[in-house]
């Protein structure tokens, strides 16, 4: 799309630190893209089985689950499944599904379809298929009707919502379906689906409306959806003024309050269920000696980061945030130089032994982490310890900490599902090889611990809690295999003529464009 600056001079003050009011450059109804801004790569992986990554944001809106988490009821509601029901012992789950939704292939979507799907995703063991383990059998009781029989109970409604791992797909859509959907293709049943995927360029992935959609076209909608990756959050700001793109994610704290103050934006702001972390090289490296793990775990600013990125994010007590079953209150940590000193003494470093160097990797683009990251550098040099800092394209820095490339990998985590599960079983299991366990912790004692959870959620949720707690203080205390500094609280700021945007945290930074309503 062509666009124009409304007021250059105005745009110049602004930019300035002039209290003018921005004046934002709002696109005509027919201009009909939903231009949504990443700051890193977009696509790591488009197979539905196997995506576990910043994809979300798009498959959501390609992909559908069986049902969808709600924010204001806080449980499931209906979305290819319209209704479900569970045995009193909760090991067998009966979803009847939608009538007259097709693929985007054409095939119907049916009872049949969506078992392959499930069966396929599970068979992948890779990404989240751990959502479907407990799934001992899957029944087609009719075209519209499925059972599914469980080893062990779990809140399959739930997991069903998942982010990840739970998408419905056509499975017959091709021979060799990883090579298809690589290729840049889909198979959902979606409102949208894939028009074109450029990996490396800005506008990386563009959808375009699926006609024959079950929930229809009538009302205005979207009709495209672009996603573009800009990594300086000040250009993109400036687009954002002249009705370049559409929506973004985050903005630091000087920006969004000028946004707050533009009359021609919209702002969204609200607690998320996703946190920031540090994550400790515990097999190799001089980080594999616990106390040198202790003592980065103390230098942190934590307090600090807080205040800087001022309200954009909050203190994190625990591993899980609040308003999750796992969250333990009372555990917010802060900074301990005297202490992180003394322990690095104890290993042979510290101001008065070796020096130390460390590396460390965080997303290029995310500026909350740089504050975080140039904190962390200051107070670690008090301690003769070098920080040695590389910003990294999120899908480079990803495959590099998966082959052990850091001593301490900074990254954000958020449930699959709305599950405190998700932190423990992802993050801090054993895993070989390693996906997103990037601490390598491979410790039995606490994968014990940590495989007692999923089943105690369901049962017994007093016990669960129980557990959670234990497994807090073993990743934290025990083994200090990671620093959690802080929670994100979710700023968004979007042009005034997108209607209807609804903040849903089990879904992370995903916008779901067709319950938009564009206006001019």
């Amino acid at each position: 799309m062509r666009r124009r600056l409304a007021a250059v001079a105005t745009l110049v003050l602004l930019l300035t630190a002039c209290s003018a009011p921005a004046v934002v450059r709002q696109p005509r109804l027919g201009e009909s893209a939903f231009v949504y801004v990443q700051h890193g790569d977009v696509v790591t992986d488009l197979d539905p089985g196997t995506s576990y990554s910043n994809e979300v944001v798009a498959l959501q809106n390609v992909y559908e689950t069986l049902t969808l988490w709600n924010p204001v009821t806080k449980k499931s509601s209906p979305r290819l499944a319209t209704s479900w029901r569970t045995t009193a012992d909760g090991r067998s789950w009966t979803f009847t599904l939608r009538q007259d939704v097709t693929f985007h292939t054409g095939r119907p979507m049916d009872a049949t379809a969506v078992k392959q799907s499930i069966e396929r995703t599970m068979s992948t063991k890779a990404g989240a298929y751990y959502i479907w383990d407990a799934v001992s059998s899957i029944r087609v009781e009719d075209p519209h009707t499925l059972t599914f029989a469980l080893r062990y109970p779990v809140p399959l409604d739930l997991a069903a919502s998942s982010a990840y791992a739970a998408y419905i797909y056509d499975t017959e859509a091709a021979p060799d379906l990883g090579k298809w959907f690589q290729a840049g293709r889909d198979a959902g049943t979606g409102p949208y689906k894939v028009d074109t995927w450029k990996d490396g360029a800005e506008t990386e992935l563009t959808l375009k409306a699926y006609d024959d959609y079950w929930g229809g076209w009538d009302q205005p909608h979207y009709r495209t959806v672009k996603f573009r990756v800009i990594p300086d959050q000040r250009r993109a700001w400036q687009l954002l003024l002249q009705g370049e793109v559409s929506f973004l994610r985050r903005l630091e704290p000087r920006l969004f309050a000028r946004a707050e103050a533009a009359p021609g934006l919209r702002t969204s702001e609200r607690p998320s269920f996703q946190t920031a972390m540090l994550l400790f090289n515990t097999a190799e490296g001089p980080m594999s000696d616990q106390r040198v793990r202790r003592a980065v775990q103390k230098a942190v600013d934590y307090r600090g980061a807080v205040r800087a990125l001022r309200g954009g994010v909050s203190p994190h007590s625990g591993v899980v945030p609040e308003g999750l079953l796992g969250h333990v209150p009372g555990r917010v940590p802060r900074q301990d130089l005297a202490g992180a000193g003394e322990l690095l003494r104890q290993a042979g470093y510290g101001p008065q032994g070796r020096p130390l160097r460390l590396t460390l990797t965080y997303t290029e683009g995310d500026s909350d982490q740089q504050v975080l990251v140039k904190r962390l550098r200051r107070d670690l040099k008090t301690l003769n310890v070098t920080l040695r800092v590389r910003a990294m394209p999120w899908i480079d820095q990803w495959e590099l900490g998966k082959k052990g490339g850091q001593d301490i990998f900074a990254m954000y985590w958020w449930p699959d599902y709305a599950d405190g599960y998700s932190w423990f079983g992802n993050v801090f299991h054993s895993a070989e090889p390693p996906v997103f366990n990037l601490s390598y912790l491979n410790d039995p004692t606490t994968d014990k611990l940590l495989d007692s959870l999923p089943e105690l959620t369901v049962t017994d949720q007093r016990t669960a809690q129980q557990a959670f707690a234990r497994a807090t203080r073993r990743v934290l205390d025990q083994q200090a295999a990671a620093a959690m500094p802080w929670v994100v609280n979710y700023r968004r700021a979007y042009l005034g003529s997108v209607q209807g945007y609804v903040d849903n945290p089990a879904y992370p930074d995903v916008v779901f464009v067709y319950d938009l309503r564009p206006s001019g």
